[in-house]
């Protein structure tokens, strides 16, 4: 179910054109933004669904700064040598959370190879300073593998994420060639260390289609996934940023997403997103919503350390 045509040879289909960001809202939150000198990772990945998740007031924040010091071969983040560390970056966040009034807030970052615990310190203040500040808010962290040291992970998770994301993207033989620096095997254990370690709250992991990989493929990363158990999965189409960028493979189509989606829930996905503009924290908050209540009915009620206030 792959193409080895070019992307020159690839027409988007209509199913792919995303509405042009405006709207009050989406003014008021660049405002912010500007404001408290943060970065998203909405703008700085070109996002397509940023007119959308902005006007419904929700972003993802982007730490640690605006230049990551990986090269991964999809990603239109800037790379290159980072700034130094930005100690007042968890206020300001935090701020900006307030100011927008969020009730989930989404926070990611750069890799940052350079910092000895990867940036880790930095999302455990951010957690700790939204948690302060808005105590009904959820935080969700989609965060870097930290080059596998277990110890910047347990900082995180210590500080009470009601979600801890951290990316696949990819299968493994297309991973090799499109995430220089990180490693499936480390992505993979990552998450089953967050469960192992006794994380009660939910694990989340997203793949890009239409990088290379075939349908056999796709679905045996959905099962490792699993086979560490992941929670929560996201789905979504490949799009190049530029040509200097890999290649796109194919195009899915919404049919093909639905039977991913079906098949993910199957599996035992407590919540699959999966669709052609699908993006890790697209629709975040309500994936957080839909994931603790089938939680709620199947489980005894989680620990105060990470209880959902939705």
């Amino acid at each position: 179910m792959t193409s080895n045509l070019g992307d020159h040879q690839l027409k988007r289909p209509e199913w792919l054109k995303a509405k042009l960001p405006a709207g009050p809202n989406y003014a008021d939150l660049v405002q912010i933004m500007r404001a408290q000198g943060l970065h998203t990772v909405c703008e700085e990945a070109r996002c397509p669904n940023i007119g959308d998740c902005w006007e419904r007031r929700t972003a993802t924040f982007l730490a640690l700064g605006n230049l990551c010091t990986r090269n991964c071969a999809y990603c239109a983040i800037a790379h290159g040598l980072p700034t130094e560390l930005d100690l007042a970056e968890p206020e300001r966040v935090a701020r900006a959370v307030q100011a927008m009034g969020l009730r989930h807030a989404v926070i990611t970052s750069v890799n940052r190879d350079d910092l000895a615990d990867g940036g880790a310190g930095i999302f455990a203040a951010i957690i700790a300073k939204i948690h302060q500040y808005l105590p009904e808010c959820t935080v969700e962290v989609l965060i870097p593998d930290f080059k596998g040291d277990a110890a910047a992970l347990q900082m995180v998770l210590d500080a009470g994420p009601e979600i801890l994301g951290h990316n696949i993207e990819s299968v493994p033989r297309v991973f090799k060639i499109v995430r220089h620096g990180g490693g499936y095997e480390r992505s993979l254990e990552l998450l089953r260390r967050a469960k192992e370690w006794g994380y009660t709250a939910f694990t989340k992991s997203g793949i890009i289609a239409g990088m290379g990989e075939t349908w056999g493929e796709l679905l045996h990363t959905m099962a490792d996934l699993r086979a560490v158990d992941c929670d929560v999965l996201t789905v979504g189409q490949y799009l190049r940023p530029g040509p200097d960028y890999h290649p796109i493979d194919r195009y899915y189509t919404p049919q093909e997403f639905a039977e991913l989606k079906r098949i993910g829930l199957e599996m035992g996905f407590k919540y699959v997103e999966s669709g052609p503009l699908v993006r890790s924290s697209y629709h975040a908050d309500e994936q957080a919503r839909a994931v603790r209540a089938i939680h709620a009915r199947i489980q005894p009620a989680p620990s105060p350390a990470y209880c959902l206030f939705l």
